[in-house]
């Protein structure tokens, strides 16, 4: 067994993957991003680092001793977002679920459990490996003690190592050394106060020369810089109370034992189930054995047919079924290849072969439909009914459109691909969401809004729009020839070459070679957003120019030339309609989206010109009017809105009249 221990700073490594991993909930609305990006963390480092031990230690919501002597100790830290917050609980539940000891204690931080852990492991022979996003735990490292610092951003984990030549290799320090830096220069992130004026520059350089605060305190008089001189003689105080703060204890009233510590199996039935009720799905695989034996099981409960006389009995039972979950399967030619439908009594498998053909398998589905009677609930049916050639009734219902009325927030709707979990999860949720949605006083908007809208959108993706592929190939042509010109003389006016496309390149241009005033310095630059350049316009016309330029790229590669690929040999586009992704209610479209072509300019209006209807058709518009200005009417009580609306006259149209001073009749489109 490798005599090495695996120390995880719990809260940290949680609240390092709670911000690095987006927000994600399942399907009872629990956040479960920071819980995800933690297990990912671990399970990597793990694999990677292949201990013989390991626990996690987590900070208690308790007062330690460093605030009993400095009361304003980590006084400046923002309180921990609810969404966070409620996920360490859950967190420390799949942790022991695994097996994992868990260290904490009131009146003791992590960091102290950690050094006091660490340096009796160590002691005993083993090498210790301390995972943490905390850089105050660099002082720790040892021969025989490294810290990993693991960094995520988009759900991908990368972790640096540090042993003590990478610590004075960034520091200029040993790591005993950053206690001391953290004594002069303070520390804000834990409200440890330092010494005023003294910087990371001046406190390594003081330190390069006297090695620790004791020594430096005997030799404060030497220093030539007198305003350094001058705030060490006036705070050391400060100084002797920072480096107290900043030490981690060695020492502390805490135990871990070899047995408690030994890594076992982590990938428990206990810890399978909590991460299955969260929807952790990229993680099933880690449990092989148990989800093995769970499909087995799933398939053991569905009986499997392939006879036309065993389908014949298993739709007569779904006719006569009060609910009914069903789900199917496709070939990559998009024929059914199989369907299963699960009520309370039974669950089938219908399985396309010899006389059931996916013909037979569309024309039950049909005859279900067509009945009437009891409840279906499918999951995906706009690719259904795209796929198969039948229709909806009143009596089917759709779960993701059940979910997404509950919850319109959430990411992920945490539904099986799989046909018979589909089924099966179909009609179990189903049935519990119908209720709710009841409650919530939106069965009526579930069954004449949502659901009608459905058989719309698939005719909608199906049919497609027709496109002027020459026309939209001539003004990709166009714009190019507009974005090169517009080039030379963004040059030109810059005196020099440069890439327009980088705001780094292009905040120097404007800001330092041209001396513009009103720039904004961030961390990686000059920010050369719309909005600081629509406000310099005014100042200089290679403003006006290199605003022209970007939105002229963006139509040619969003749209002139990114709508191409999407074109079929019919000369069509076909857009997915999504009903479930926006907040508001709102349809998106996606792949390609549709809904962001340019109408507001001359040019976004030309571009909208290579969009046709088919003969004997045309186009209309439509849209709702805006909710939330209906409820700033009522809540405002402001008489020209409430007007607007009772009059019925377009609101926009409306305030502008009011704003510009013009009358109703003259407000134009611009």
């Amino acid at each position: 067994m490798e005599q090495k221990l695996l120390l995880i700073d719990g809260h940290s490594i949680l609240n390092r993957a709670f911000y690095g991993v987006p927000d994600l909930t399942n399907s009872q609305g629990i956040h479960t991003g920071a819980v995800y990006g933690f297990l990912n963390i671990i399970l990597k480092i793990l694999d990677e680092e292949k201990p013989g031990y390991f626990a996690v230690a987590f900070d208690e919501h308790a007062p330690t001793f460093r605030h009993e002597i400095y009361e304003a100790y980590k006084g400046t830290r923002k309180p921990m977002p609810e969404e966070l917050r409620a996920q360490v609980p859950l967190t420390r539940e799949v942790l022991s679920a695994m097996g994992v000891p868990i260290l904490s204690k009131p009146g003791l931080e992590a960091d102290d459990i950690i050094g006091t852990t660490a340096r009796r492991w160590e002691e005993k022979g083993y090498e210790v490996c301390i995972v943490s996003g905390d850089r105050d735990l660099l002082q720790l490292v040892t021969d025989h003690t490294r810290l990993l610092l693991p960094r995520t951003s988009k759900g991908q984990t990368t972790v640096t190592a540090y042993d003590p030549e990478e610590v004075e290799k960034e520091y200029s320090l040993p790591p005993l050394g950053i206690i001391e830096l953290k004594a002069l220069m303070g520390d804000s992130s834990d409200n440890i106060p330092g010494v005023p004026k003294i910087g990371p520059k001046t406190a390594t350089e003081l330190l390069l020369k006297y090695g620790n605060i004791e020594n430096l305190k005997d030799h404060i008089s030497e220093i030539n810089k007198k305003s350094v001189r001058e705030t060490l003689q006036a705070n050391f105080n400060l100084a002797e109370l920072s480096k107290t703060l900043a030490t981690i204890e060695t020492n502390a009233d805490i135990l871990l034992s070899e047995e408690d510590a030994v890594l076992t199996d982590l990938f428990t039935p206990e810890a399978y189930e909590i991460v299955k009720s969260l929807e952790l799905k990229s993680l099933f695989k880690r449990f092989e054995g148990l989800a093995e034996k769970e499909e087995k099981s799933l398939q053991e409960r569905f009986h499997i047919i392939n006879d036309l006389a065993g389908a014949e009995k298993a739709f007569a039972s779904a006719c006569e079924a009060a609910d009914l979950g069903f789900a199917a399967d496709y070939d990559e030619a998009g024929d059914l290849s199989g369907l299963a439908l699960a009520t309370d009594e039974e669950a089938n498998y219908i399985v396309r072969e010899g006389f059931i053909t996916s013909a037979y398998l569309g024309d039950g589905i049909s005859k279900l439909l067509e009945l009437g009677r009891g409840r279906l609930f499918t999951v995906g049916l706009k690719e259904l009914l795209k796929k198969g050639d039948f229709h909806t009734g009143d009596n089917l219902f759709d779960l993701e459109i059940e979910l997404y009325l509950l919850d319109p927030l959430r990411s992920d709707y945490g539904i099986p691909g799989n046909a018979r979990e589909g089924a099966l999860a179909a009609l179990n949720e189903g049935r519990r969401l119908l209720p709710q949605i009841r409650e919530e006083g939106m069965e009526d908007l579930l069954k004449s809004v949502e659901m009608p809208l459905i058989p719309v959108l698939s005719s909608l993706e199906a049919e497609g729009i027709c496109v002027r592929r020459e026309e939209l190939s001539r003004f990709s042509k166009e714009l190019g020839q507009k974005i090169d010109l517009l080039e030379q003389e963004i040059y030109e006016g810059a005196g020099e070459k440069f890439n327009i496309n980088s705001p780094k390149q292009l905040g120097l241009i404007l800001f330092e070679k041209m001396g513009l005033k009103g720039g904004k310095k961030t961390k990686t630059g000059y920010s050369t957003s719309a909005e600081v350049l629509e406000k310099l316009a005014p100042k200089a016309p290679i403003i006006g120019r290199i605003l022209e330029f970007r939105q002229l790229s963006k139509l040619k590669s969003t749209y002139a030339d990114g709508l191409e690929p999407f074109i079929d040999e019919g000369g069509r586009i076909h857009s997915t309609f999504n009903q479930t992704i926006t907040a508001t209610g709102r349809i998106s479209s996606a792949d390609p989206n549709l809904q962001n072509i340019p109408v507001r300019t001359e040019l976004g209006r030309e571009f909208r010109k290579i969009f046709i209807p088919k003969e004997g058709y045309c186009f209309t518009d439509a849209d709702y009017s805006q909710i939330e200005l209906r409820i700033l009417a009522s809540m405002s009580g402001d008489d020209k809105l409430i007007g607007a609306y009772q009059e019925d006259k377009d609101i926009h149209a409306i305030t502008a009249s009011q704003v510009f001073h013009v009358p109703f009749e003259e407000v134009t489109a611009d």
